[in-house]
């Protein structure tokens, strides 16, 4: 019931700094990397595109589950070991943020653009949706802030974001943190036994089962529901 991967199969991590499970996700996901020898290729991503296309709405959205993701938060990080704290402003703009964490625009500078600015967000609760803040975080960690700064207004760049997120709709990417390996797609930060089980050839899924669950036919829809329920 393993599914092999085909060797050096990379791992791409679909991320949009609004999530701090994205935040999570990515703490876990080098070190796994390194033990099985695989490289990570970061997708930055539209969250907001993602809802729209499948018609949800984000967690901060709903009152009670923006009160539970806190909790959630501040406890995961207690038993983890590391500070939570939420970005000053949230939600916020994560157009230039992304931007700035396209491969095409920080280069080999990229993970570490990604470690300063998730870190500064959810850890040191730093304002990420000001261009000056962000040019202020990954200024101290020796990168050429002016460079991404004056990066991120241009058309091409921002083409390259759309592009982003339309692959990654294409590939059923429908949240954040993805983590898509081979024809894996793993969503969650709750994922990483799942994915190490993928990555060690120990992936217990059964495939077979799997296709015929899917094909089973459902047996109502949500809004038929609604609409047969106010009838009654």
């Amino acid at each position: 019931m393993s599914n092999d991967l085909k060797p050096g199969e990379p791992i791409h991590f679909y991320f949009d700094y609004l999530s701090p499970y994205a935040y999570f996700a990515w703490r876990n996901l080098p070190p796994l990397a390194d033990k099985y020898d695989r490289k990570i290729e970061a997708h930055p991503v539209v969250f907001g595109k993602l809802l729209d296309k499948w018609g949800q709405l984000g967690p901060a959205e709903i009152s009670p589950k923006r009160k539970w993701l806190h909790e959630y938060c501040l406890r995961y990080a207690a038993l983890h070991g590391f500070e939570y704290n939420r970005p000053k402003s949230h939600p916020f703009n994560p157009l230039s943020s992304l931007r700035m964490s396209l491969r095409e625009v920080s280069g080999n500078d990229q993970h570490r653009v990604i470690d300063a600015i998730f870190e500064a967000g959810w850890t040191q609760g730093q304002e990420l949706g000001d261009l000056s803040s962000l040019e202020a975080i990954v200024e101290q960690q020796g990168i050429d802030a002016k460079h991404l700064s004056q990066q991120v207004s241009q058309p091409e760049v921002k083409q390259l974001l759309i592009n982003e997120t339309a692959m990654a709709i294409e590939k059923g990417v429908f949240g954040v943190p993805t983590i898509i390996i081979g024809d894996n797609l793993f969503w969650g930060n709750d994922q990483m036994e799942h994915i190490e089980l993928l990555l060690s050839g120990n992936d217990p899924l059964d495939r077979e089962k799997l296709n015929a669950q899917v094909a089973r036919p459902r047996g109502i829809d949500r809004k038929t529901f609604i609409k047969l329920n106010a009838r009654e």
